[in-house]
């Protein structure tokens, strides 16, 4: 199974910008499904933005639209989360979880369901402040 090693939290102001990043670790992540997920206190686990293999399907929540973008560079083996225009509701712990997914299964509607994800990064923290 791959590793994931998530970077590239931390404090900012709002309006601010941090780009996370997921590295995976032993194997490639081309033939697996991506997934940022995030949880603050008090709020269930939530999907922020996804990658399917090849990145024909990608998936942002609608409350991150515009101001967030997930990418993957292969020859990295990492996943980014962009993250622009921070509001103080995306403090939160934010994981990356991948799902294999050689033959292309995974569709938009499970892509979001963190249950799909068999493997999860130890998570990095996200705070805004004003």
């Amino acid at each position: 199974q791959v590793q994931l090693v998530e970077s590239g939290g931390g404090s900012v102001y709002i309006g601010g910008s941090l780009r996370l990043s997921c590295a995976g670790l032993q194997r490639s992540l081309e033939t697996y499904a991506i997934g940022w997920f995030r949880r603050s206190p008090g709020k269930a686990r939530e999907a922020v933005a996804c990658l399917s293999v090849g990145d024909e399907i990608t998936y942002s929540r609608e409350s991150v639209k515009g101001r967030f973008a997930v990418s993957r560079d292969s020859g990295e083996n990492t996943v980014y989360l962009q993250m622009n225009g921070l509001k103080l509701e995306d403090t939160a712990d934010y994981y990356c979880a991948a799902v294999p997914d050689p033959w292309r299964r995974v569709v938009m509607e499970t892509l979001r369901d963190p249950d799909l994800y068999q493997v999860w990064g130890q998570g990095t923290q996200v705070t805004v402040s004003s």
